[in-house]
């Protein structure tokens, strides 16, 4: 069984920056595609950002691109999300997860993805 636990939200400011990790045991780390999701109060799961196997291909979504990059380190077997330029909107608890299996695409979708981890909280203060 594949197990994902983030870690690194907070309470920040406008402006400020977080740095979330994704721990990803279970599996070969290096054949695992990661997805960061969100679910902000009172709304439903978005897609926020997606990484493919390799660590060659990303994309992030429009409210994020260019403040949101994801990253991963396969010696370290974690996937990361560096927010900067955080907003308010951006307040919500994130998701990392991982799919059934890993091909060599980018999985946007969170239908696509098999496995979760139990979030972690970020608060972003006006």
């Amino acid at each position: 069984q594949v197990q994902l636990e983030e870690s690194g939200g907070g309470l920040v400011q406008a402006g400020g920056s977080l740095r979330l990790s994704c721990a990803v045991s279970g599996r070969d780390f290096s054949t695992c595609a990661v997805g960061w999701f969100r679910q902000a109060p009172g709304k439903e799961r978005e897609f926020v950002a997606a990484i493919s196997r390799g660590g060659g291909g990303t994309y992030h979504t429009d409210s994020v691109k260019g403040r949101f990059t994801i990253s991963r380190d396969n010696a370290k077997n974690t996937a990361y999300l560096q927010m900067n330029s955080l907003k308010p909107g951006d307040t919500a608890v994130y998701y990392c997860a991982a799919p059934f299996y890993s091909g060599t695409n980018l999985y946007i979708r969170s239908s696509d993805y098999a496995y979760w981890g139990q979030g972690t909280q970020v608060t972003v203060s006006s």
